[in-house]
């Protein structure tokens, strides 16, 4: 049954985020709107944020939670697997992760998205930390 919440959860925020993109094609606006509303509607969300990468370097963009590493070192921790590897990575408990970055050490698991211009290129990723072990699936 939880497993049923959480997907009809998912869809309505999916929906919700559809009708907020149409008021600007503003990318940060929308990372930031993405950011707020998935922090209130998920409480087991500790950190939820993006990096994109600028300059070859993944920078810390909009998000919510506490502070977060402004520049991960490259090609290190689950962001840069993600970026890199272009998958969607799942953590259940970042502290076996090789190479985990551990911005804030009250993060037990993690998932990650890569995100893509309209070349197909990984520009961003979305990263979202729970005090929780095995929170994502």
């Amino acid at each position: 049954m939880e497993e049923q919440r959480k997907a009809e959860r998912y869809k309505r925020v999916s929906e919700q985020l559809q009708k907020l993109f149409t008021k600007t094609p503003d990318t940060i606006a929308r990372m930031a709107t993405v950011c707020a509303l998935l922090q209130g509607k998920f409480d087991y969300y500790f950190w939820c944020g993006f990096y994109r990468i600028i300059d070859g370097q993944l920078t810390v963009s909009p998000y919510q939670g506490p502070l977060a590493c402004l520049v991960l070192e490259k090609d290190k921790g689950v962001c840069w697997a993600a970026a890199n590897q272009n998958k969607t990575i799942i953590v259940p408990n970042v502290h076996e992760f090789p190479g985990h970055i551990a911005c804030d050490s009250r993060s037990n698991s993690e998932v990650v998205v890569p995100l893509h211009n309209e070349k197909g290129q990984v520009v961003a990723v979305l990263d979202v930390d729970s005090k929780d072990f095995n929170a994502f699936d």
